[in-house]
């Protein structure tokens, strides 16, 4: 059996997308051990094709030569083939201090040296389906069409039910940020609109830098409908906020890593885009529905701007999340729910 190590992405959503290109290599015969930054290490203990998920104990953007090169030597030998996520020149640098003999990745930041089969850098500006992006690290005959799967232990969904006094399937999820920036986040005003037109409890999910946010719309959902919603934005760590999605009967959320964790666990839910595009990062989920007023033919006049992948609208108006009112997403939450 061969014995591999995948570098991982930084970012919740990406992390997730690599689920199937994991399940080709276990498929194959490859033992598959996960480095991680301790963000999104919860991710890759919910697959269950991961032998081993190892924290790495650097700070983001830092670069920490010489405590990558006192890590990489605890690898010597272990490794046979590594895959090497992210594009960036240093997530590259541990399989090679490693000496691991393959080490797979996209050609990235001028990364000759460091990568010994290096894929062709995708066009500036192309934004292809992510799935397919990482499958081809394999270099094998896939599917781009599979869909991520996450599994969380029962025990883990019960504790955490049981620690947020939370009944299985008797609430609904609302995931109101996006670390990207505000053209990626729906108006909280809408998000509390939709709070009291669903008439089920409402748990808000999101990081601590989310929590005044979060509060806010659980504040103004409780207004209108008393004690139906409370935030535990910064309450949780992923795998709670896992379990809670996991659980809920139904979720709504901007384009997140969220938003993948819910479609990983085939939670019904509503994803909300903005700035970015369904053809890059759709929610992978039969049960989803995503609502982006670009593919909406009545919307008028056509937004010729989008997806323009920005973190804050270049045009200043946000008409793409602005303009998609509460009442065509209480449809779109209608149909996921009944459907």
């Amino acid at each position: 059996m061969t014995a591999s190590l995948l570098i991982a992405p930084q970012w919740i959503g990406d992390a997730v997308m690599t689920e199937p290109l994991l399940r080709v290599l276990a498929q194959r015969g490859e033992r598959l051990s996960v480095a991680a930054m301790p963000w999104v290490a919860p991710i890759y203990s919910a697959m269950p094709q991961v032998a081993e998920v190892i924290e790495l104990p650097f700070s983001r953007g830092a670069l920490q030569w010489w405590a990558r090169r006192s890590f990489a030597k605890a690898w010597r030998g272990r490794f046979e083939r590594a895959y090497i996520a992210p594009n960036s020149w240093k997530s590259a640098l541990l399989p090679w201090m490693a000496g691991i003999p393959v080490r797979v990745g996209y050609h990235g930041e001028a990364r000759y040296g460091l990568l010994n089969q290096r894929l062709p850098k995708p066009d500036k500006g192309h934004r292809g389906a992510m799935v397919a992006h990482y499958l081809a690290l394999a270099q094998a005959e896939a599917d781009p069409t599979w869909q991520p799967k996450l599994d969380l232990p029962l025990a883990v969904l019960k504790n955490t039910l049981l620690h947020f006094d939370l009944k299985l399937g008797a609430y609904a999820v609302f995931a109101p940020g996006a670390e990207y920036g505000p053209a990626k986040r729906w108006p909280v005003a809408y998000f509390a609109d939709m709070g009291v037109r669903i008439g089920l409890p409402v748990v808000v999910l999101g990081s601590p830098k989310e929590s005044v946010m979060c509060e806010d719309i659980a504040d103004q959902i409780n207004r209108l409908a008393p004690r139906r919603a409370r935030s535990l934005a910064g309450l949780t760590d992923l795998q709670q906020a896992m379990a809670l999605i996991a659980s809920a009967q139904v979720m709504l959320s901007n384009d997140s890593g969220l938003m993948h964790v819910a479609a990983a666990l085939g939670v019904p839910q509503v994803a909300v885009f903005g700035s970015s595009s369904p053809l890059h990062t759709p929610p992978l989920n039969d049960k989803a529905q995503a609502l982006w007023l670009k593919n909406e033919p009545s919307y008028q006049p056509p937004l010729d701007c989008a997806p323009c992948f920005a973190r804050s609208c270049p045009l200043g108006h946000l008409r793409c999340l602005n303009d998609l009112t509460p009442e065509r997403v209480e449809q779109a939450w209608r149909e996921v729910v009944s459907g």
